[in-house]
């Protein structure tokens, strides 16, 4: 009764939009907030547009050091994306670009093509996405920007790491990438994949619906599979994820990232970006995870200003579980360290170290690619053991003078106007 029915399975990863990130290791679900009043209905939010492909030019050193130009991938995984992304790709011929991802996820199969293509030569991949100066005053996800995505045209713009998602689908592309780096403050996400079986030429038996939806279940989980052994990529990612409902969304925690192979990195950081505010600051954070240690920290350094002169780094993070005496310095690139005031103000589980400094003993760092950063502890026979981690200086300068240029004028520089004004 049923010979001429023909079964399609279809393999779709869908999530919620990528505009924030939750905290990692939590789960949540894409459900509409209520509105806020009746009279003014939330209005319905714009659907995500389908990936796009393009080439962003910024700031000298804005993806790295030496690195002013990388590749951005954004938007849904819809059921044409591999075949644009083939074209494009191939067209970059031997450019080498890192690729940044800003998506919610979408199609498995189109993200497993991709995934493919990208394997067949070297890239780095990173989460992230781009603010486009072409744009103007138009909004990101306006129909006038996405025409500018889809020009072919190399755009201008400036990279954001804080709070870009790479959900659902997206980080089985990044699979396909030789080398993954995942900034502290982006994050990747999985759930499990909705299996959609569609039938033509009849209306099938419940029997046949089942036994349909079962081998769809097991083509598709043995296409992933195949997938990962190809990419070599640890099968636990995929487990994990078949734990995660299909309408929520797991954020994966550093631990996992690392454990998984995504990015074996046990000390990432962020660029030092400028932060406007009610008070500017020049932030970069940070996680790590010391020898012997089973979770990873997060860690924040921040300069705020008190004039266009005097300045202020602080370095936060929780309080050791062992807390002992202990001294930290930045090198400036100069004999003398730039020390931190002991004892650290403490608060809430968290410690504060803070060193007062001038424009001109910062200026040092600007020059230096990385600066040491040292923690040394006094254990109880005396000894001295130093712990160092490498700080980049990417992004500090153009940061720098964005945060003096929201400081009040130097007290000299307010002294000799009003002197000046007082002798007219």
């Amino acid at each position: 009764m049923f010979a001429r029915i023909f079964l399609i399975a279809v393999v779709v990863l869908i999530c919620g939009p990528a505009s924030a990130a939750p905290a990692p290791g939590t789960l949540f679900s894409f459900k509409p907030p209520p509105s806020a009043s009746k009279a003014r209905p939330t209005p319905v939010k714009k659907p995500v547009a389908p990936m796009q492909f393009y080439v962003v030019k910024g700031a000298p050193d804005a993806c790295g050091r030496g690195c002013d130009r990388w590749i951005q991938l954004e938007g849904q995984i819809d059921g044409g994306a591999a075949a644009r992304f083939r074209k494009f790709f191939v067209g970059l011929r031997d450019r080498n670009m890192p690729l940044y991802f800003y998506s919610p996820g979408g199609r498995l199969e189109q993200a497993v093509a991709m995934g493919t293509l990208l394997h067949e030569k070297p890239v780095v991949a990173r989460v992230g996405r781009s603010i486009l100066a072409d744009c103007g005053f138009e909004a990101q996800d306006s129909d006038a920007c996405l025409k500018l995505k889809q020009s072919g045209r190399e755009l201008h713009g400036e990279l954001s790491t804080r709070g870009a998602l790479c959900g659902s689908a997206c980080p089985y592309v990044m699979l396909g990438a030789s080398t993954r780096e995942i900034a502290p403050d982006a994050a990747l996400a999985v759930h499990s994949a909705r299996v959609v079986v569609t039938f033509t030429g009849g209306t099938p038996t419940p029997t046949v619906m089942a036994e349909a939806n079962v081998r769809a279940h097991e083509r598709s989980d043995r296409n992933v599979a195949t997938y990962f052994a190809r990419m070599g990529a640890d099968t636990g990612l995929l487990a994990l994820a078949r734990t995660v409902k299909f309408e929520d969304m797991h954020v994966l925690t550093r631990e996992e990232i690392v454990r998984f192979g995504i990015d074996r990195r046990e000390f990432v950081e962020s660029s030092w970006i400028f932060e406007p505010g009610a008070r500017s600051m020049v932030r970069k954070i940070a996680v790590q995870r010391r020898a012997g240690e089973a979770s990873f920290r997060t860690i924040q350094w921040r300069v705020i200003c008190f004039d266009s002169d005097r300045l202020e780094l602080d370095f936060q993070r929780p309080i050791p579980a062992n807390a002992a005496f202990a001294t930290i310095s930045l090198s400036n690139g100069g004999a003398e360290l730039l020390g931190f005031t002991y004892p650290p103000a403490r608060g809430s589980g968290v410690e504060q170290w803070g060193v007062r400094l001038t424009k001109a003993s910062l200026q040092p760092l600007l020059d230096l690619p990385q600066a040491d950063f040292t923690e040394t502890v006094e254990t109880s026979d005396g000894r001295k053991l130093p712990q160092r981690e490498r700080l980049s200086s990417d992004g500090l300068a153009r940061a720098l003078d964005n945060l003096i240029g929201t400081c009040p004028p130097a007290k000299n520089q307010t002294v000799g106007a009003i002197d000046r004004a007082r002798a007219k």
